[in-house]
């Protein structure tokens, strides 16, 4: 495999009340180029914290992670982050949110034109070009994901990091948004991390789907290769055998080997 992110023998402590606590232990991973890899396990097995360690959010307390060859030591624009929570500044348009990102990542070497150029393309991207110069309060929750995802596409990362973008959405907003975000994923050809709690999802959208074990010290239990060609259509999908039993093997390792930890 061509190791285009790698995560090498990873474990991050946090100091809490009662002491040191570790929350991953001896993680290995290696991602490579234009794959896309979900996480998925429950509440507490460190999916966004892994997430965050690769954003350069976090440091790893133990190991060392690298994107293209290089250490991750931090926040870079090779590794754009999109959030469950939208975060669009409310006083800006969508043009206005995108373009901050873009402003900063080619503002020193191209005019305010070419810029403008790469904000409206983003924006035309994810379908929202009609909506850029509204504000976020006079748009939808599925259109404030949207644009969040076109923020992070215009900064032309090399690795596309998504923690549950579509979790707080309603169901057809959900299904609607991974449908355009397949389609974008192809046309970019990115490389994509997402942190997920469906099933459905996971087995959807990724090649491989890292399934974590329960926290504390929680790490890698089983990585399960979808082998689903693309481009996938979900309506097709309901009928295909590979599609259910890779379904099974996630639900199977999720609620019966390593079932959800008593509150």
């Amino acid at each position: 495999m061509n190791r285009f992110v790698s995560v090498e023998d990873v474990s991050i402590e946090f100091n809490s009340r009662g002491g040191r606590f570790l929350a991953l232990r001896d993680i290995n991973l290696q991602i490579a180029k234009g794959e896309f890899v979900t996480l998925i396990g429950h509440s507490g097995c460190g999916k966004s914290t892994l997430l965050n360690l690769v954003a350069g959010l976090l440091d790893p307390t133990r190991g060392v992670l690298l994107c293209n060859n290089r250490e991750i030591a931090g926040p870079g624009p090779e590794r754009a982050v999109v959030f469950q929570n939208h975060s669009l500044l409310p006083w800006l348009t969508c043009f206005q949110n995108v373009h901050l990102a873009v402003e900063r990542v080619f503002g020193g070497k191209e005019d305010r034109s070419a810029l403008n150029a790469r904000t409206e393309a983003a924006l035309e991207l994810v379908g929202l070009n009609h909506a850029m110069h509204k504000q976020p309060h006079e748009i939808s929750g599925g259109m404030k994901q949207r644009v969040g995802i076109a923020r992070a596409l215009a900064m032309e990362p090399q690795v596309l990091l998504m923690d549950e973008p579509f979790g707080a959405l309603d169901a057809l907003t959900r299904a609607h948004l991974q449908d355009e975000l397949m389609k974008i994923v192809s046309r970019t050809a990115s490389t994509v991390i997402m942190v997920t709690h469906d099933v459905d999802e996971a087995v959807l959208l990724a090649d491989r789907i890292v399934m974590m074990t329960n926290g504390p010290a929680a790490t890698i239990g089983e990585i399960v290769d979808v082998g689903l060609a693309r481009p996938r259509d979900r309506l097709a999908l309901a009928n295909d055998p590979q599609y259910h039993a890779v379904r099974a093997r996630v639900l199977e390792f999720l609620y019966k080997r390593h079932q959800r930890p008593a509150a």
